[in-house]
């Protein structure tokens, strides 16, 4: 298939599909007219690409993936180095979410003082009526 085809097939563009081929991670025979030429494999691994960057890895670290599947392996997964790249990805995801959750109780605790803080009078209308009051505080 040519380039217009593999991207249409793939939901990527022509110009992504050459940066793939740039990085090494797709690869394309020349046609005698010089034309780019890919064949199904190639769309397996490009829908790999699309599917791992949707998963937040970044381009570099595609590359296990697709050798597992040049390799004949099926999902290109089961690798050694695809399962250390899974498990590297997943404890950044973890550490993520735990900072996620740190910044969530965060703002919970704030909302509850402001919530807090708005049903309470200001002090100074506590205040205003002491001896020692000054009204400037109630302005």
């Amino acid at each position: 298939m040519l380039i217009g085809e593999l991207a249409d097939r793939s939901g990527t563009s022509a110009r992504m599909l050459r940066y793939y081929e740039q990085q090494g991670l797709v690869r394309a025979r020349r046609s005698a007219s010089g034309y780019r030429v890919y064949d199904e494999d190639e769309l397996r691994i490009v829908h790999k690409i699309r599917a791992l960057r949707e998963l937040g890895f970044e381009l570099a670290d595609v590359g296990p993936f697709v050798t597992c599947l040049r390799a004949g392996h099926r999902s290109g997964d089961e690798c050694p180095d695809s399962v250390q790249t899974l498990r590297r990805r997943l404890t950044e995801v973890d550490d993520a979410i735990d900072e996620l959750g740190a910044v969530r109780r965060q703002l919970r605790r704030r909302l509850a003082d402001a919530q807090t803080e708005r049903q309470a009078p200001p002090a100074c209308e506590l205040t205003q009526h002491l001896p020692d009051a000054h009204p400037k505080e109630c302005l």
